[in-house]
C-alpha cells in the first residue's frame, strides 16, 4: 500500500478510536463496560498512529501515540502510558523537537513516579541529544545530562553516570565553565585510576583538568599537574603530561614558537579532536598576552 493509503487507514482508525472514546463516555456505557472501550480505542490510536508511521507522516503519529497514552493514563495504566509517551516523542523527533521533549518529559515523570530511575535517565539522554543536535541549546543539554547522571548514580550505575558527566564537561569546558568541568574530570580521572579496565583513560582526564586549570590561572595548572603527577605516578610519562608542560614552559616565556612546535609533535602522534583544538587556542591566547 502506498503512503497516502496508508494515511487514509489511519485517518480511518483515529475515527474510529473517537467513535469509541465517545461511546464510552454514554450513561450506558458507563453501567455496561466503559473501560473496556477506553481500551479498544487505546489500541485503535496505537494502531493509527503506526499506520501514520508508515505514511511518513510524523506529527500525526505522535498525536495518536500521545491521545493513546493519555487514554492509558485514565486506565491507570502508567507504564502503557510512559510506553507511548515514549513512542510519540520519538515520532515527534523528525517533526517537532520541542514537541517530542514534551513526551519524553510526560513519559520521565510517570517512571520517576514508579521508581524506574533508570529508564528515566535514558529519556533525559534522548532529550539532552534533541538540544545537541536539533535545538542547539547546550545550557539545557548540560541540565539534562546532569539529571541523567544523578538518577544513574541513585541506581549504583556509576559507569553510565560518569558517561553523562563526562558529556557534561566538555559542554561545560566550551563555555568557559572551567570549574565546573576541571571538577568532573578529576573526579571522574580519580575512579578510573584506581579501575584495572579504566586505568588507561585516567590520563586523558587528569591531561583534560590540567588544560581547564590553564585557561583559569597557569600557576593553579603547575601545581595540578603536580598533583596529578603525584595522584597517579603513570601521568607523568605520558604524551599528555609531556604537552601540558611544555605549554606552561612556553607560557612562562611567552614564547608562541615554542608551544607551536609542542602542538605539532602531540598532533603528529595523537591527532586533535575538535575540543582539543579549542582548548589549545584558547592556551595560545593566553601565551600571546591576549
Amino acid at each position: 500500500m502506498d503512503p497516502s493509503g496508508k494515511e487514509k487507514e489511519a485517518l480511518q482508525l483515529l475515527a474510529e478510536a473517537d467513535k469509541k472514546v465517545r461511546g464510552s463516555q454514554s450513561f450506558f456505557a458507563g453501567l455496561f463496560g466503559g473501560s473496556s472501550r477506553i481500551e479498544e480505542a487505546c489500541d485503535t490510536y496505537a494502531r493509527a498512529a503506526n499506520m501514520f508511521k508508515m505514511a511518513k507522516n510524523w506529527s500525526a503519529a505522535g498525536s495518536a501515540f500521545c491521545q493513546a497514552a493519555q487514554l492509558h493514563l485514565q486506565l491507570q495504566s502508567k507504564h502503557d502510558a510512559a510506553t507511548n509517551f515514549v513512542d510519540a516523542g520519538n515520532a515527534f523527533k523528525k517533526a517537532d523537537p520541542q514537541e517530542a521533549i514534551n513526551c519524553l518529559i510526560r513519559a520521565i515523570e510517570i517512571y520517576t513516579d514508579m521508581g524506574r530511575f533508570t529508564i528515566a535517565a535514558k529519556h533525559h539522554i534522548s532529550i539532552a541529544e534533541i538540544y545537541e543536535a536539533e535545538l542547539v541549546d547546550i545550557e539545557k543539554a548540560i541540565a539534562h545530562y546532569e539529571q541523567a547522571a544523578d538518577y544513574y548514580k541513585g541506581e549504583e550505575s556509576n559507569s553510565s553516570a560518569n558517561k553523562c558527566l563526562l558529556k557534561v564537561a566538555a559542554y561545560a569546558a566550551q563555555l568557559e565553565q572551567y570549574q565546573k568541568a576541571l571538577e568532573i574530570y578529576e573526579q571522574v580521572g580519580s575512579v578510573a585510576m584506581d579501575s584495572p579496565l579504566l586505568k588507561y583513560s585516567a590520563k586523558d582526564y587528569f591531561f583534560k583538568a590540567a588544560l581547564c586549570h590553564f585557561c583559569i590561572d597557569m600557576l593553579n595548572a603547575k601545581l595540578a599537574v603536580q598533583k596529578y603527577e603525584e595522584m597517579f605516578p603513570a601521568f607523568s610519562d605520558s604524551r599528555e603530561c609531556k604537552l601540558v608542560k611544555k605549554l606552561l614552559d612556553a607560557h612562562e616565556e611567552q614564547n608562541v614558537d615554542a608551544y607551536t612546535d609542542a602542538v605539532k609533535e602531540f598532533d603528529s602522534i595523537s591527532r586533535l579532536d575538535q575540543w582539543l583544538t579549542t582548548m589549545l587556542l584558547r592556551i595560545k591566547k593566553t601565551i600571546q598576552g591576549e
